[in-house]
């Protein structure tokens, strides 16, 4: 059973009001640490689909999004939001899937709008599946398992790699692809983020992705790859708009992207979990319980909202979870600054419009320890839930399905093209098979043949024992006074 930790010392709890410099103060540490995190999946996916002008006005919306989403998630409307000090970010486990979607409609002639059209008609539907899962997301961990987690987390971790690769060569059909200027500027960034994350002050660790970026990019300004000229073009306040860009609708990317959803549902509760421990909550009991279905609920919701506002689909993050032990500020009430400072710096193109110059090589050597860490984050799970035979076969199976049909798209070439599209996804080919091998192989497939015979023997065993003890003096089966 897990239990909080008394260890942690908070200067504010859940529902103190600390006073206003305070409060800013904390909401800027949390904006800092997430900041990289709620833009880099935007910068992605716009550079990789080639949105071009669009990309401005899609990093202001994730940022504001994730203003609207931090503040439903702390201040809780009715049902939804857990009340925890928590914030609402773009999540990268989807990437992987959005950019097949992507790739869907660009195949078929679609260009921006489209692509973007049914990205966003695609994630609102399905962030459904999401708020679905939410009223019984207890009784979902029974279905999906530690080592299906684990496996399709590092299946994503993996598929991302070849983004960063190509970014760090310098982007895809780069004139200059692989020139040695791009290899010394991912390098730059990789060595900054490795140099940051050794110094033993915490907020330096927290910080060291944004500050290898930036140094990365001050660098690449330096040697003339950054141009600033387009930015006087920027309109001077950006303005959501539902569904700016249609509201299309395609079920060869909805399957891997629904899949994504349940399997965030159970990330969200993993840092709920840690944020209640943080914050010296409970973290058992119905109290408990409720506050996970209203925070599951609230990523779904809040992810409907995302695909409304023309941005990507929204998780917890749980880096903010450090912020508050850093701190010791676990007001909720902060989570209001924290939006408006998100929602502030959404409101400005200008903001988007200088982190799309960014150079391919700058963003490559960030993103390339990001999705790392994703993947170990889920070999990580995996070795948690135990490396027995029959785990190492069912993670064995899955990435093996999901890398080799990345690899080699043409072992489906005969297939319909509808099934092509479903099950050429890497992910959606990983999950299902981690999935279905969960719910066949029995649990104990790894006890051998021979101790079959052993609970008869361990039976026999116990009941001379109890007729031993039966026999003995009260005092000899005791326990004993030091034990």
């Amino acid at each position: 059973m897990a239990k909080q930790d008394s260890t942690i010392d908070l200067v504010f709890g859940l529902d103190d009001k600390p006073r206003f410099s305070v409060s800013v103060f904390a909401a800027l540490q949390h904006v800092l640490a997430s900041f990289i995190g709620i833009i880099t999946p935007t910068l992605i996916v716009g550079g990789v689909l080639g949105l071009g002008s669009e990309v401005p006005y899609l990093v202001s919306m994730a940022l504001i999004v994730s203003g609207i989403g931090t503040f439903i998630q702390a201040r809780r409307i009715g049902p939804i939001g857990s009340g925890l000090l928590c914030v609402q970010g773009t999540s990268f486990a989807f990437l992987s899937s959005i950019l097949a979607a992507g790739f869907i409609v660009k195949g078929n002639g679609g260009g921006p709008d489209e692509i973007l059209s049914t990205i966003f008609g695609v994630c609102f539907l399905a962030a459904f599946v999401e708020i679905f899962i939410s009223r019984f997301i207890d009784k979902l961990r029974r279905i999906i398992t530690p080592v299906v987690t684990g496996t399709i987390i590092t299946l994503i971790g993996l598929s991302l790699i070849k983004v960063s690769m190509t970014d760090i060569a310098g982007g895809v059909n780069a004139p200059d692809l692989g020139a040695p200027v791009n290899l010394a500027l991912a390098g730059v960034v990789l060595i900054t983020i490795v140099i940051f994350n050794r110094f033993q002050i915490h907020m330096l660790r927290l910080s060291a992705v944004i500050i290898g970026l930036t140094l990365g990019f001050v660098v690449a300004w330096s040697i003339g790859k950054v141009d600033f000229s387009g930015l006087d073009e920027l309109s001077l306040i950006a303005i959501p708009v539902p569904f700016k860009y249609g509201f299309s609708f395609d079920f060869a990317a909805f399957m891997p992207i629904a899949i994504i959803y349940m399997i965030t549902a159970l990330e969200t509760t993993g840092d709920l979990t840690a944020n209640s421990m943080v914050s010296r909550q409970p973290v058992d009991g119905p109290v408990y319980i409720r506050r996970i279905k209203a925070g599951v609920l609230a990523d779904g919701v809040n992810s409907a909202i995302a695909s409304t506002l023309n941005s990507l689909p929204m998780t917890t993050f749980s880096q903010n979870n450090g912020v508050i032990q850093l701190t010791g500020v676990a007001s909720r009430h902060v989570a209001i600054f924290i939006a408006a400072i998100l929602a502030l710096l959404g409101l400005f193109p200008i903001i988007g419009g200088i982190l799309q110059q960014m150079p391919k090589p700058v963003l490559g050597g960030a993103t390339l320890i990001m999705f790392g860490t994703v993947a170990m984050a889920g070999v990580k799970i995996i070795a948690e839930a135990g490396l027995n035979r029959r785990n190492m076969l069912i993670t064995a199976i899955s990435i093996g399905m999901g890398l080799g049909v990345a690899g080699v798209p043409e072992v489906l070439s005969a297939m319909p093209q509808g099934l092509k599209n479903i099950i050429g996804s890497p992910l959606t080919i990983g999950a299902l098979s981690a999935i279905i091998l969960n719910f066949l192989l029995p649990q104990n497939m790894d006890v051998a043949p021979e101790t079959a015979a052993e609970p008869a023997e361990t039976a026999e065993k116990s009941e001379s024992s109890e007729a031993e003890k039966r026999s003995m003096p009260r005092a000899a089966v005791s326990r004993p006074a030091n034990s």
